[in-house]
């Protein structure tokens, strides 16, 4: 009796304005297969213009899932995502022998890849008291006080995501130990093989493509839709690079020049912390962000590896 195939998750990730989505497209065609997006941003239909979605026509190109899957208004963590993106490839590992998943968010590909670590729960009452110091001093504070307790998460791009930042310092909190430390934990054994490419650039050449980007959500009308969304300025995703500068612009923290100037300083910034994030994972192979047949080559070196 013959074993039937391996299902196989490609996963593609990368920094900001890399060409994830691109390259993604383009593998996901080749394979005859579909895209499942691990841009914790994205998800939100609200957020348009700030987080660099798939335009309609690359939309139409390639069946794309986690894109405009949820509201603001609710709450959806990176446990949520494991678990939906999960019972999801059970779905397409139907039809399809390949997925592609790709996107920047390193905790959320990590979830999928490796699942979460089960993580204590919080002393009584410690969640308030970090949520509401969170709200009355700023994200800033709160990462001050994880870079003193817990250094080696406080150097990820998870450090500006302020829902990750109280649960760090929950943890450290309750148990006296980082949350790092329970991240070199058991990872999960997953019914599917898994092919972990990540993607870079001439460092030049990233940063300028990054302040093009943020010339041309600024264009699009990024502040417009900051305006929009100021009901829901608390939210995690709109504390993030790309909306929070529009807010010091909108509170008459500084002039418009100087929020053009922080929206692309600190995504480069960003970029950076992601390219570390992934390096740090050790399981990425990397390749120049155009190199297509050279990738296509490999997963399917990979592929033809684990079949025999």
């Amino acid at each position: 009796m013959s074993e039937s195939p391996k299902k196989y998750l490609i996963i593609i990730a990368g920094p900001t304005a890399v060409g994830k989505t691109a390259m993604s497209i383009q593998i996901a065609r080749a394979l005859n297969t579909e895209i499942i997006s691990a841009d914790s941003r994205q998800f939100f239909r609200e957020l348009n213009i700030g987080t660099a979605k798939p335009t309609l026509e690359e939309l139409a190109q390639v069946n794309h899932h986690f894109i405009n899957s949820h509201s603001i208004s609710e709450n959806y963590s990176a446990g949520d995502f494991e678990r939906d993106v999960l019972k999801l490839l059970e779905k397409l590992f139907e039809t399809h022998d390949y997925v592609v998943m790709t996107g920047g968010s390193g905790f959320y590909v990590k979830a999928v890849s490796e699942g979460l670590d089960d993580l204590p729960a919080p002393l009584p009452g410690l969640r308030e008291s970090l949520t509401e110091k969170l709200h009355a001093n700023g994200l800033n504070i709160l990462q001050e006080e994880l870079r003193e307790k817990d250094p080696a998460f406080a150097a990820t791009p998870e450090v500006n995501n302020p829902q990750r930042v109280v649960r760090a310092l929950e943890v450290f909190y309750t148990t006296g130990a980082p949350i790092s430390q329970y991240h070199l934990k058991n990872t999960q054994k997953r019914p599917f093989e898994q092919i972990l490419i990540a993607l870079d650039r001439d460092r030049t050449e990233l940063y300028n493509r990054i302040d093009l980007r943020m010339d041309m959500m600024l264009a699009n009308g990024l502040v417009e839709e900051a305006k929009d969304l100021l009901p829901y300025r608390a939210h995690h995703a709109l504390q993030t690079v790309g909306y929070k500068e529009v807010y010091g612009f909108l509170d008459n923290q500084y002039d418009e020049a100087e929020m053009i100037r922080l929206l692309k300083q600190n995504s480069r910034r960003y970029a950076k912390r992601q390219l570390t994030w992934f390096r740090h994972q050790g399981k990425f192979e990397w390749f120049q962000a155009n190199e297509y047949e050279k990738i296509l080559t490999y997963i399917q070196a990979r592929i033809q590896d684990n079949e025999q």
